[in-house]
């Protein structure tokens, strides 16, 4: 646990601001203790009084405990239960609730029910970032349907949907993946219900994957020259015709499936993780609401694309459990100008602002000009999601966007997590740029050795938790043994994130990349994002990424991939900066064997770097697997094509 001490002398340290301590939620550090040890030994308590926020339709029997859970393989099935036999909906608490307290109540028209979707049916969702999309999610809550966003495809044309310049055809997309459900049995698609909005056309095909028949539900923007299918399309307005405005919700039991949402892939097959209702629901609106310190007068805005997990607890499910005014943004950061983020927080004054180092690091390469066009004085806490944050990033996130004045939550959690699990709180966390800090509210770290031993004080090792929170996922999707394998089966008792971390002597975390991203030189175990940090301090770089490469000597060596900013050539010069770089940074051991010029690299669309592909580069192993996550394939064959020219 931590412990009430100041952070260490040898790191920067960004102290809150006292004028946001005044109305914060969590006021100084003192009552961030006291509110995580009440969180860790009366768990009872603690989430009984969050879960007082909320309405059921009937509580759970009261000789039940409120949290439920077998984290130990060797005790029997893994589980976990948070107020099992609780009655709610997560539509009526995160959209009537606040509307009733708020205003007189309007309600919800819900075509999904009409259309024979039911309780426990699996609607997949393919929509751009637009409102229908939020409002699809929360149908299908209200519903009880299983939602699932699509994000993976097999195949992109050029019509439809623009991101920046590029234009997706997403209508074609979507007949090419009903067509295949067809094609399939037991699958049989039912009906594709098309909506006008002036020049704007949505698609919406509905399925599920229960009793030999399939609803597919998916929402595909597209323009006029797309084809129509006269036996499946037919118009929404002609779809809803005589529809009621009122959908009573569908009163869930507390552990009843919320969503499934699939893993991006960076390493490995995806998963299908699966979220259930009330911890996920209760979980997102305590981390959103401390860990931004939200208020009714905030304008908050996160980057991600609802397909992805930050989006589901951080655009749709967290903020509007909180009531929250949010921006939602469809496009890049980059186009049409590269001020497109200032300009947006000028015009809506943004006042809490979420987004991925990988975004801040591209903002970057064109310096402080774009930002100084603009007014950012309505910026109060900046927060960076996805991936560690390098401390050179974080710097000039803190001091040119939030013009030194607003402190900066970078928040570690995964899919698996359902929400953050280290991050710092605003007005009471001392800040180390680099680090997520300390754990949130009931959740409890610890860091193990390859032997599964318990390291205490100063340590650097495999980061697990001893217990659950009530957001973390339930299962792999239809796959039981999966979900034990990949998080339980290394190390009973714990769940195994798949991260390596170090804990400094305060107590605080530090991310240091996947366990499959630590590399073993010489018998010296090396992080990735501690050399990468080193190669992205140099000024010519923009983005670096480090994977390993089999070495007849050192068993492992480092292959380095960094992308240069603009305007600046790879030289040989370059080279051996960067080699210099490493080696003062860290030490010799970690001087790069290779260093390859990389003009992009493989990312994932919510902006993560896909490791496992350039560590196939790194060995040229052209076996692939699945790049249907892939941003811009084409990416991979440049640096294929480049990958001769990585000098040793």
């Amino acid at each position: 646990r931590p412990e009430q001490r100041g952070p260490e002398e040898d790191h920067p340290v960004f102290h809150p601001p006292q004028d946001l301590k005044v109305d914060a939620h969590v006021p100084d550090f003192s009552s961030y203790l006291n509110l995580y040890r009440k969180s860790v030994d009366e768990p009872e308590e603690f989430w009984g009084n969050v879960a007082e926020e909320f309405y059921w339709k009937s509580r759970p029997s009261e000789d039940r405990p409120i949290m439920q859970y077998n984290f130990d393989v060797t005790k029997g099935n893994i589980y976990i239960k948070f107020m099992e036999g609780a009655k709610t909906n997560v539509c009526y608490n995160v959209l009537d609730r606040n509307v009733l307290e708020r205003s007189s109540m309007e309600h919800m028209n819900v075509s999904l029910a009409t259309s024979g979707v039911r309780k426990g049916d699996r609607v997949a969702i393919y929509l751009p970032m637009i409102p229908e999309l939020v409002y699809a999610m929360l149908a299908c809550a209200r519903i009880g349907a299983v939602h699932s966003i699509v994000v993976r495809i097999t195949a992109l044309t050029v019509y439809g949907v623009y991101r920046g310049e590029k234009l997706i055809n997403l209508k074609l997309i979507a007949d090419e993946a009903l067509e295949r459900c067809r094609d399939r049995t037991p699958c049989s698609v039912q009906k594709c219900i098309i909506l006008a909005i002036g020049y704007v056309v949505l698609t919406a095909a509905f399925f599920c994957l229960l009793k030999n028949h399939a609803y597919y539900l998916t929402f595909v923007l597209f323009l006029s020259k797309t084809p129509w299918d006269a036996q499946h399309d037919i118009w929404w307005d002609d779809a809803l015709e005589g529809m009621c405005d009122e959908c009573e919700p569908e009163w869930m039991d507390a552990e009843d499936p919320l969503f499934i949402l699939f893993t991006s892939g960076s390493t490995g097959k995806p998963k299908g993780v699966l979220h259930t209702t009330a911890g996920y629901m209760l979980y997102t609106a305590l981390t959103f609401k401390y860990v931004f310190d939200h208020h009714f007068h905030d304008v908050y805005w996160c980057t991600a694309d609802i397909g992805w997990i930050t989006g589901h607890s951080y655009i749709t499910y967290g903020p509007l459990a909180n009531g929250a005014t949010s921006v939602l943004f469809e496009g890049i950061p980059v186009y049409p100008h590269v001020g497109r983020f200032w300009e947006i927080i000028e015009k809506y004054r943004v006042t809490k602002f979420y987004t991925a180092p990988t975004a801040i690091r591209l903002l970057m390469k064109y310096g402080k000009k774009p930002l100084q066009k603009y007014d950012l004085s309505s910026l109060q806490i900046l927060g960076t999601v996805g991936e560690p944050i390098n401390p050179e990033a974080w710097i000039w996130y803190h001091e040119t966007v939030g013009q030194g004045r607003c402190p900066v939550v970078d928040t570690f959690w995964q899919t698996e997590t359902g929400g953050h699990v280290l991050t710092p709180l605003p007005a009471a966390t001392p800040l180390k740029p680099g680090s997520a800090t300390l754990p949130f509210f009931g959740v409890q770290p610890t860091i193990l050795n390859e032997h599964g031993e318990e390291l205490e004080g100063e340590a650097e090792g495999y980061l697990v938790f001893r217990s659950p929170w009530p957001g973390i996922m339930r299962n792999v999707y239809g796959n039981q043994e999966r979900f034990e394998t990949t998080y339980f089966k290394k190390f009973p008792g714990f769940y195994v994130t798949g991260d390596g971390c170090r804990r400094d002597k305060d107590g605080y975390y530090w991310i240091t990349g996947r366990i499959d991203d630590m590399l073993n030189v010489s018998g010296h175990l090396l992080s990735t994002a501690e050399i990468e940090a080193a190669l992205t301090e140099h000024p010519a770089v923009a983005e670096a990424a480090v994977v390993s490469r089999p070495h007849v000597v050192k068993g492992e060596c480092l292959y380095c991939f960094v992308t240069l900013k603009d305007c600046r050539e790879f030289t040989h010069a370059v080279l051996d900066e960067l080699k210099k770089q490493v080696r003062e940074k860290i030490g010799p051991i970690a001087t790069p064997d290779f260093i390859q010029n990389a003009p992009g690299l493989p990312k994932t669309r919510s902006g993560k770097i896909m490791r496992r592909i350039l560590r196939q580069i790194a060995r040229n192993e052209k076996d692939l697997g699945d790049l249907s996550t892939l941003a811009d394939p084409k990416v991979v064959e440049i640096l294929f094509s480049q990958r001769c020219e990585a000098a040793a």
